[in-house]
């Protein structure tokens, strides 16, 4: 069955754990956008939901760190920030681990994976869940991309493994989905955090919604670096999902600059 939902979104833990700290109106229209997310998500009736996300040193560190890991397991904790930070109740997630052993099966033969049956769920994957998935009922499949600790994996082989991705979901008969969490430009934990470049952002963004290889794999390391921050990496998650929704027509739900968060606040969909 083809590929049913395609979403991505931004996931810093300050849209959470410090919610009150945007205005009232930044808070009104990007947590607006992400309830009608939420509702394009539950119009889906999907059996599992495939989310691409980042390595924070929750997994793995630099003895181990593969560029993109599978998770198999039947369920996963999360979140691994404590609840006062992150605002958010420890639970465990279903996982569809039948499913995720068949896609990782099938994309290995065109990309290489690593795979776990311990990933634990940090903000990358919670933040997201938590306001899209509130009972944490649906099924994922969790994909780590290693965002974090250079050498990173390529943007080219990123894009290679959202179409073979893409391939490896529309031969199984679930109702599958697929979410990119993370980016776009932020600066975390360090002293330029809050600041935000949202002109990179813009842009980004429409070579993403309009599916543009050249433009979104032409980025050098250090361009990302001194223009997006050091969690502008995180864009790996958005060039997954364009590459797996190829002809897909896009449509913004958000983007709204939100200083408070450190992250421009923004939401794409796929028609897919």
């Amino acid at each position: 069955m083809p590929l049913a939902f395609a979403a991505a979104a931004v996931h810093a833990p300050g849209i959470t754990g410090r919610r009150e700290t945007a205005t009232e109106q930044q808070r009104a229209v990007f947590f607006e956008a992400y309830e009608r997310l939420r509702a394009c998500l539950e119009a889906a009736r999907l059996d599992a939901l495939v989310i691409v996300s980042a390595e924070h040193f929750t997994n793995f560190f630099m003895d181990n760190m593969p560029a993109f890991c599978f998770g198999l397991a039947e369920d996963y904790p999360g979140p691994a920030e404590d609840e006062p930070f992150l605002k958010i109740a420890k639970t465990r997630v279903p996982g569809a681990a039948r499913l995720a052993r068949a896609l990782a099966t099938a994309v290995s033969e065109e990309a290489d994976i690593a795979h776990s049956q311990e990933i634990v769920l940090d903000h990358g994957f919670m933040v997201p869940l938590h306001l899209l998935t509130p009972r944490m009922e649906l099924p994922i499949v969790p994909i780590v991309v290693n965002c974090l600790a250079a050498p990173r994996p390529a943007l080219k082989r990123c894009y290679a493994l959202g179409r073979a991705l893409r391939r490896a979901v529309d031969a199984r008969p679930e109702r599958i989905g697929l979410l990119a969490a993370g980016g776009l430009s932020h600066w975390p934990a360090v002293p330029e955090s809050g600041k935000l470049n949202v002109e990179w952002d813009r842009a980004f963004l429409e070579d993403f919604l309009a599916h543009r290889r050249d433009a979104l794999t032409r980025y050098s390391e250090d361009e990302i670096e001194r223009d997006a921050g050091p969690g502008g990496h995180e864009v790996r998650a958005w060039i997954v999902v364009s590459a797996a929704t190829e002809g897909a027509r896009g449509e913004t739900l958000c983007f709204e600059p939100i200083p408070a968060y450190a992250v421009t606040g923004a939401i794409a969909t796929m028609a897919v």
